[in-house]
């Protein structure tokens, strides 16, 4: 390829292919316009900016080095992966991200070659690379296989299970650990660049062998003294005895933003003919962009901003986000009890626990990514009395399902769920959504589950929380502000299992669980202007359910209709159970549910996700004359999937 002194070089990468026709020199004028093309397109789309500026020079390292696609190349999490969109044929659509139709903000098969591993959990990559690596072996294939996952990603014990099978399989894997937050590194620099280097070069590794095979013909004691000696000596250089006893060869520490140190290393360990190879890079979260430099946290997440100055844009609050509804309550709950304390795997802003650490600095734990250990750590905590709340995303509760059944539920421990981003999420699409909770926690014996229906009835919900003291509980609510309802001065702890009707009317009954009530009270104005009186109950309980409310709707009304913002087998599903056990739907009564669609959705507003998903009030309407056997007028029924 012909580099033009007048031609941005990145107009002239379309593939990693053009990438790596270019020459060594001028990767840094490259790097340079990647990173500026990644701040420019997140200016405008919103989304996961720090991470990704902080692997620019790896990004590029790593395309030019391996000869990607045959090369897989799996990112941990893949918020740091929009460099590696642009460069590998998505830089046309970079400015869709995250937005309806248009790229996904993390790493998905489905949309290129180039990401052979969809993600947008934490620490799966190296259980990917692991078994794409054994593929390759079955296939009596030769390419490499290179898994890049960042220091806060190593908390979860995934890893280093993934790790340990790697070390006892000896299969050729690459890890890239990217440290841009943990200093569990020392100084890296010139030093640390040519011992790294060296170390990950063919003569050393075949040295180190040979030393390996003679000690192993010496007595037992001698060989176990000299492979101490080894680890020894090289430890005091290089640091990494971690991955050397999980089976790994540790190289490293090297600046990741140094394109000159990177390659030689990386053409070292990709030309090795060695078992798990784990290279430390050391980088800068926010790279190369002076707000996000010496933002607290690095701009990890950000809506549209101007660059020029790094300045944020700001919508009107209508009313107060959820989570700080809960952040708040807790807190004010804990001021009346000290046996309440709180847990979060990694996410205190993103559940409101920040807040109270704040104010209860003792009393509050973050775990890390670690969401089985967590509720594990919780169900300990109410053995002894305490009154633990954990706080976890409804999509990353589903990684510790089993700790949830087998040290919780079974052991009847009270131990308090909080399930923040129930429901349909928006930006971070399908990987993100809080669709099954419902389902997964009201199968389970024992448990309380609760939605609330707006930010007053979440305050009342975690007063309820706090006063459960003979089995486990969860209370869910969705991702964004409420809708605007006064707060009360303090939470009152609601009855168990009982439901409220919040309009009476005859013909129609509309039962919610969370925050479709809102839809459901505006589907029943519509309803009214058609002739049609429609009661609004809000059952606040999935579990147990309020079957005297729901008996009473399906006597008094011609159709019921359960409305949910969960998938198919949850509320909806307990309803129509219990209405069967009764003998109610023998009696001709007309009952729907309305659940998300059969569907993973991809990303848009979560208002517009809600629309495709047929639970906005319009899709409610069209549902009762769908049961009634009429025709909605002036109505388009929407479809569901």
């Amino acid at each position: 390829m012909t580099e033009s002194s007048t031609t941005p070089l990145l107009d002239q990468v379309h593939t990693p292919a053009d990438l790596r026709r270019l020459n060594e020199a001028s990767l840094r004028q490259l790097a340079d316009e990647l990173r500026q093309e990644t701040i420019n397109a997140v200016s405008v789309t919103g989304g996961h900016l720090g991470a990704g500026l902080g692997v620019v020079e790896l990004t590029v390292a790593l395309h030019y080095v391996f000869d990607t696609p045959r090369d897989r190349l799996i990112w941990d999490v893949g918020h740091q992966a929009y460099p590696h969109k642009i460069l590998t044929g998505r830089r046309d659509r970079i400015r869709t991200l995250r937005q309806g139709g248009g790229l996904s903000g993390f790493t998905k098969r489905a949309e290129s070659e180039y990401d052979p591993f969809g993600a947008a959990h934490a620490s799966t990559s190296i259980s990917a690379g692991l078994g794409m690596a054994v593929a390759r072996d079955l296939a009596h294939k030769t390419n490499n296989i290179v898994a890049v996952i960042g220091d806060g990603s190593m908390s979860a014990g995934m890893a280093y299970e993934a790790m340990n099978n790697a070390g006892a399989m000896n299969s050729r894997l690459i890890v890239i650990l990217n440290d841009n937050d943990m200093s569990i590194a020392p100084p890296v620099g010139a030093m640390s660049a040519y011992l790294a280097r060296l170390i990950s070069g063919r003569t050393y590794l075949s040295l180190r062998e040979i030393g390996r095979q003679f000690a192993h013909h010496l007595p037992k004691f001698f060989e176990q003294k000299a492979a101490a000696a080894e680890e020894f000596a090289r430890g005091l250089l290089t640091g990494g005895t971690l991955f050397e006893e999980l089976g790994f060869y540790y190289v490293g520490p090297i600046d990741g933003h140094n394109i000159e140190h990177l390659l030689p290393v990386l053409a070292n360990v990709r030309d090795a003919e060695h078992g798990p190879i784990l290279v430390h890079v050391i980088t800068q979260k926010g790279k190369g962009y002076p707000p996000a430099e010496t933002s607290a946290d690095k701009y990890h997440g950000v809506v549209k901003f101007d660059v020029a100055t790094g300045a944020q844009a700001k919508s009107a609050a209508r009313a107060p986000a959820y989570t700080k509804v809960f952040g708040e309550s807790l807190i004010k709950q804990a001021e009346k009890d000290d046996k309440i304390v709180a847990i979060t795997a990694a996410m205190p802003s993103g559940t409101g626990l920040d807040l109270f650490g704040k104010r209860f600095p003792d009393r509050c734990f973050d775990v890390g990514i670690a969401e089985q250990h967590a509720v594990t750590f919780a169900a300990g905590l109410a053995t002894e009395g305490f009154r633990p709340f954990a706080a976890i995303y409804s999509t990353f509760l589903q990684r510790a399902y089993d700790q949830v059944v087998h040290d919780v539920a079974i052991q009847r421990l009270p131990v308090r769920f909080v399930l923040d981003r129930a429901g349909l999420v928006g930006a971070d699409g399908a990987t993100h959504a809080g669709s099954f909770d419902i389902a997964y926690l009201g199968c389970l014996p024992g448990f309380v589950l609760m939605a609330a229906a707006d930010e007053a009835e979440l305050v009342h919900m975690v007063a309820t929380a706090a006063a459960i003291d003979d089995r486990p509980s969860a209370l869910r609510y969705p991702r964004g502000e409420g809708i605007g309802v006064p707060l009360p001065a303090e939470g009152i702890p609601l009855e168990i299992g009982k439901g409220r009707i919040v309009r009476e009317g005859s013909k129609i009954a509309l039962l919610s669980f969370g925050t479709r009530l809102a839809e459901c009270l505006k589907a029943a104005d519509e309803l009214a202007t058609l002739g049609l009186s429609a009661t609004v109950a809000d059952a606040r309980f999935a579990k147990p359910l309020d079957l005297d409310l729901i008996l009473r709707l399906a006597r008094e009304h011609e159709v019921l209709i359960t409305i949910e913002e969960g998938s198919i087998g949850g509320f909806g599903s307990f309803v129509m159970h219990d209405l069967a056990e009764a003998g109610v739907l023998d009696r001709g009564l007309k009952v729907r549910s309305m659940v998300l669609p059969d569907v993973f959705q991809d990303q848009d507003s979560p208002a517009a996700m809600y629309v495709q998903a047929g639970l906005d009030a319009k899709s409610i309407v069209a549902k009762v004359f769908e049961a009634l056997g009429k025709r909605s007028p002036g109505l388009v029924k929407l479809a569901s999937s």
